[in-house]
């Protein structure tokens, strides 16, 4: 393997076609420059330069070998430049997983801002049922996630990032998708479309406590993982929801949303593993924050 300096100090006698030029742009002396680039000569075995008291001729051997020289040295301050960005996070990788609430409220800003901020960041997106992303996180198969509250975990670091109430979701052909709005005591009687407790435990307890303050328990005839299941179901006309309201942005024609009277909220939280020691993350961390 050729070494670094040798092709450095070619290049530049190749450019000034001067040995005296040459060494001082180096800070060296003539004679260590002569005796470099007669052992990368030799270490090639052929003849790069033609020497004469005033000046330096490439031979064609030379020409080829200052072109790939070039090449080369250009690679290495490349791989430099790399390096150096990975290691800020300046480039690399970044995988996200997400629910399909997040990705209509804060998924869509966040990717658009972090794409723009780290262009060389290849960013990798991921939906994911919510009970499936901290254990994503945890083996690091994702190195975040944008999810509902679950239970503590020693291993995951929290963050919450976007909190928004409820709101109810109704087929156009309800007979209380005309109100301004709701309250939770008039949907006692309606059959319910729920993500089960399983995937999202703080999601579905905050819809149970607040219809148990309106004076009954839902009755839940479907119990689905993702609210795109949630609102085609509506749709439908089988049952009504509470939904998130950046869920209206999903714009089903079948669909209306009604805002609920003293709404719950639910928050959305970033979820990492303190142990992640990926430099992209840090600055989406940072912008996130």
């Amino acid at each position: 393997m050729l070494d670094v300096k040798p092709l450095r100090y070619f290049v530049t006698l190749a450019e000034t076609r001067h040995f005296g030029r040459a060494a001082a742009r180096l800070n060296l002396s003539q004679p260590p420059l002569s005796r470099q680039l007669a052992a990368l000569e030799a270490s090639l075995g052929v003849t790069l330069i033609e020497r004469s008291p005033r000046s330096v001729t490439l031979t064609a051997a030379g020409e080829r070998f200052y072109e790939d020289a070039k090449a080369i040295l250009a690679s290495i301050e490349q791989a430099a430049k790399n390096a150096r960005a990975a290691s800020v996070g300046d480039s690399g990788q970044l995988s996200i997983g997400f629910t399909m609430c997040a990705a209509y409220s804060v998924l869509p800003a966040y990717a658009r801002a972090y794409g723009q901020a780290f262009p060389d960041v290849a960013l990798n997106l991921r939906e994911v049922v919510s009970n499936d992303l901290a254990s994503q996180v945890l083996s690091g198969q994702i190195d975040a996630a944008i999810m509902f509250p679950g239970a503590p975990n020693k291993g995951l670091d929290t963050r919450a990032i976007f909190t928004e109430p409820l709101c109810v979701a109704l087929s156009r052909d309800h007979a209380l998708a005309r109100a301004r709005q709701l309250h939770i005591a008039q949907l006692a009687h309606e059959p319910f479309v729920m993500a089960s407790e399983a995937v999202a435990p703080s999601f579905r307890a905050a819809i149970v406590d607040h219809c148990a303050q309106g004076g009954f328990t839902p009755d839940v005839r479907f119990e689905v993982q993702l609210q795109q299941t949630v609102l085609s179901l509506v749709d439908e006309g089988v049952g009504i929801a509470l939904v998130p309201e950046s869920m209206r942005k999903a714009k089903l024609a079948g669909v209306v949303f009604r805002p609920l009277a003293n709404a719950p909220t639910i928050s959305q939280m970033l979820v990492w593993s303190p142990a992640n020691r990926n430099p992209c993350l840090a600055r989406f961390l940072e912008m996130a924050s």
